[in-house]
């Protein structure tokens, strides 16, 4: 028997089968189970998120704030604590045509609205700003955007007709866009 490696072979007892048997079984299921918590926990807060969304704003009463804010504070206030949200709606006028209140409040000078929905925290641009006479923002902006001297606000109006509309405070803004060449208030969409 030299030169062999002999091996004690001793049988086990079925109970220690059975028992490594059950333990692989256990560690198989409680493995799957830890990996499968994250997956799970997740798909109950997506369904949950889900579940708890709000339904899209009224149409009509989109279109009606967005009117509003043209002209009509007390409207605007008032459609608000019915639909908060509202200041956030954007109406689609037809062929690319979209509006805020906030935007209607600029095209026609309202200072007044546009003030208002800003401090409640309407989403601005520059068209606003434009008529709001924000010209540490306008200015600087356009220097470092020049190509945004020819964009175009809701119904096509530019920026030198958000300058007009702004009077005396939107004067400096006015007078560098006209030295920046802009003729037209209005271009096509």
């Amino acid at each position: 028997m030299e030169g062999r490696i002999h091996f004690l072979y001793r049988p086990l007892r079925k109970s220690s089968i059975m028992n490594r048997k059950n333990f692989l079984q256990q560690a198989a299921v409680g493995a799957g189970a830890v990996a499968t918590l994250p997956y799970l926990a997740f798909a109950q807060t997506t369904q949950a998120s889900v579940s708890t969304k709000a339904e899209p704003l009224p149409a009509e009463k989109v279109k009606e704030f967005v009117g509003a804010g043209h002209n009509n504070l007390e409207k605007v206030k008032l459609l608000l604590t019915e639909y908060p949200t509202l200041i956030y709606a954007t109406w689609d006028l037809g062929g690319g045509d979209f509006e805020t209140a906030l935007e209607g409040a600029g095209h026609v000078g309202n200072k007044d609205i546009a003030n208002y929905l800003i401090k409640l925290g309407a989403r601005t641009n520059m068209f606003v700003l434009t008529m709001l006479g924000k010209t540490q923002v306008v200015i600087p902006y356009l220097e470092a955007f020049p190509e945004y001297l020819k964009a175009r606000g809701p119904h096509g109006l530019t920026l030198l007709h958000h300058a007009q509309r702004g009077g005396d405070d939107a004067r400096e803004i006015l007078e560098y866009l006209q030295a920046k060449g802009l003729k037209e208030t209005k271009s096509p969409l």
